[in-house]
């Protein structure tokens, strides 16, 4: 792989070996990880079956780590765009607390081992999933689509929304529907989730060269873009409940939180101009965080605790 030309900034000349322990937190994007996680828990703890508690909690640190790889090597391929934006421009590898070689070296480590330990601790196809996430969001969605396609964040979604399908198949060793739906749900919530932070940073990503989907179709398409989703988004929510992987507690969640999120989009699309426009855009992309972990941890409750009916696992395994 050739390497990238980067922005020379002050901090980046001073650089000669890397930075310290919270740099290379940092580098692999802990708030990133920690949904990568949990969504990967509630695949774990909702498959059939038990798993050791040593085995589960080795599992979700590869997890983890393979999560942290995916960052690390995003922020030394992207170090270009990072410098040019203000909203990444104090990321490790801009700033030069971290050269890019040690980002990259970095990823490549955290990658190849978080792969091959799930793979012996838990199975082959939960590594292979793992490896797939990894390799699909640093190569297609990082170095092709973020800087080809206002589609980047569609497309690439999938990478993101893949954890629930990892922590699935660590515990049983198998896919079915179950794992799919949850998948479904966080690829179909990516898109309006990321367009709303975008509409807040459009002059930020004109900047660096990115086509999002507010620079290149315009904020008024965007909008309409995430009332569409929001619209999918609501129902794909109510699934679980369909296929018997919600219980009651999900249903009435999945259904007050699905309508929020419909209210909340519809604010972002009638909000045109001045700070209205930036308070629904911004109350629109926290209320999609809260939405995504509230709707997990209710599915996360109901199967840990038994309590929507079906004879799943408890959370005694963790």
């Amino acid at each position: 792989m050739a390497d990238v030309a980067y922005p020379v900034t002050a901090g980046a000349a001073a650089t000669e070996s890397g930075g310290d322990v919270a740099d290379y937190v940092a580098l692999m994007k802990p708030r990133v990880m920690f949904l990568v996680v949990f969504t990967a828990l509630v695949g774990l703890v909702a498959a059939p079956g038990s798993m050791h508690p040593v085995l589960t909690i080795a599992s979700l640190i590869c997890i983890a780590a393979g999560a942290g790889a995916s960052g690390a090597l995003n922020m030394w391929y992207d170090a270009d765009i990072d410098a040019a934006m203000e909203r990444t421009a104090e990321r490790p590898v801009p700033r030069g607390r971290v050269t890019p070689e040690e980002a990259r070296s970095f990823g490549a480590v955290l990658a190849v081992g978080s792969v091959f330990c799930l793979g012996l601790m838990a199975n082959w196809l939960a590594a292979a999933l793992l490896a797939l996430t990894i390799g699909f969001y640093v190569f297609v969605y990082t170095m092709w689509l973020k800087r080809t396609t206002p589609q980047n964040i569609v497309i690439g979604g999938a990478a993101g929304a893949v954890p629930p399908m990892i922590g699935w198949a660590a515990a049983t060793g198998g896919l079915s529907l179950e794992p799919f739906v949850l998948f479904l749900i966080i690829f179909v919530w990516t898109p309006p989730h990321f367009w709303a932070l975008a509409l807040l940073r459009t002059r930020d990503y004109a900047k660096a060269g990115v086509p999002m989907l507010p620079v290149v179709a315009g904020p008024d398409a965007t909008r309409r873009q995430i009332l569409i989703y929001s619209l999918i988004l609501a129902p794909v929510g109510m699934v679980p409940s369909v296929i018997g992987l919600g219980g009651m507690l999900y249903t009435v969640a999945a259904s007050v939180l699905g309508s929020l999120f419909v209210v909340m989009a519809y604010d972002c699309y009638s909000e045109r101009e001045g700070e209205a426009a930036d308070r629904a855009a911004k109350n629109l992309f926290a209320y999609s965080v809260l939405y995504l972990f509230l709707l997990f941890a209710v599915l996360l409750v109901e199967q840990g605790f038994g309590i929507n009916g079906g004879a799943l696992p408890s959370l005694w395994v963790l």
